[in-house]
């Protein structure tokens, strides 16, 4: 539901509910607990900078500061265009490339303010049209480099 329209709204809780056999309240429980499910719209792009110990130690922090400067917002807003929601993770499990960030779900190791720049500024218009661009075997098959 949330990769279909980037968020679940209210309605589609009901809907989740009684395809899965439990209760919306099972549903709405579950969808607040993860960070993951949007219950509210969300930019078609999501910046999500890591805040870590170990980023944190490597300036996550400047990423996350140039990022709201620029595009002004504040962590947990989307800018007026719909375009960026930015926020702040814990941990992404990538401690030995920090500072990381997802695009999205694209995973970016070792950034800079400006690698990060180079990233947002190149992404294209349609988001379903971002890859991870360390993935190069084509969908459909398996295993691959």
């Amino acid at each position: 539901m949330q990769h279909t329209y980037n968020w679940i709204p209210t309605q589609a809780i009901q809907e989740i509910a009684e395809f899965l056999e439990v209760s919306p309240a099972e549903a709405i429980d579950t969808a607040t607990f993860y960070e993951e499910y949007w219950l509210k719209p969300k930019g078609k792009y999501l910046l999500q900078v890591c805040r870590s110990l170990s980023c944190e130690v490597c300036d996550s922090r400047k990423l996350t500061e140039h990022l709201s400067k620029k595009y002004g917002i504040e962590e947990g807003e989307t800018t007026p265009d719909g375009r960026f929601t930015l926020v702040e993770l814990e941990c992404l499990g990538s401690c030995g490339t920090a500072p990381v960030a997802l695009v999205n779900e694209v995973l970016h190791e070792n950034l800079t303010v400006e690698a990060l720049d180079k990233i947002v500024s190149e992404l294209p218009d349609d988001p379903h049209d971002y890859k991870d661009p360390t993935i190069t075997w084509e969908e459909g098959h398996e295993g691959g480099h």
